[in-house]
């Protein structure tokens, strides 16, 4: 005998199997936690802070013959192998340690080209580690005109009084090249 499980049962049953699983982290609890942790008198770790870093950035990228060619493609003719760049910076410091390392997360857009009369614009999502010297890296993916890929981005931050003043580096490798770009700008510490 062969049994037979229509389109709407195996959904439902596959439903049912991912919220069991899902849950599961929850249903593992035991009942007692919620009145041990009312009577307890360990400590909740305190709220993160957060800090808005935001800024313009400005700089230069540097583009491969291949990364040149793949605009050319695209019908974006370039004069020289370099593009001007300016942008905006978005970043928030999410997570800090008492050590001084803070986790980052930033969306870098830019426009760059401007010099050439051409409009390449860029951005990207970054996630990152900074130390309390300022020491920073992060990585994510880019989008631009030639394509998609991963930044992989260093830099530091010099600070005076309410300023930061960031130095970055970053280099994007792609299928179609490799871009390598220098950014700076400035945020203020809210």
């Amino acid at each position: 005998m062969q049994i037979r499980f229509t389109p709407i049962v195996r959904a439902t049953a596959c439903a049912a199997v991912v919220t069991l699983v899902a849950a599961s982290p929850a249903l593992s609890q035991s009942v007692a936690a919620p009145v041990q942790a009312q009577t307890s008198t360990q400590q909740l770790p305190p709220v993160a802070r957060t800090a808005n870093l935001s800024g313009p950035r400005f700089g230069l990228t540097l583009l491969s013959d291949g990364t040149v060619a793949k605009l050319k493609d695209r019908e974006i003719e370039l004069e020289r192998p370099f593009v001007s760049q300016f942008g905006w910076q978005f970043e928030k410091q999410f997570f800090t340690r008492d050590s001084g390392v803070t986790m980052v997360t930033e969306w870098v857009g830019l426009v760059g080209g401007l010099d050439q009369s051409v409009l390449l614009p860029s951005l990207s999502w970054m996630v990152g580690v900074r130390t309390r010297d300022g020491a920073e890296f992060g990585v994510g993916p880019n989008v631009t005109p030639a394509g998609t890929a991963l930044v992989l981005a260093t830099g530091f931050t010099f600070r005076t009084g309410a300023m930061n003043i960031p130095l970055n580096a970053a280099v994007v490798p792609s299928k179609a090249g490799t871009r390598f770009t220098v950014l700076s700008g400035f945020s203020l510490r809210r």
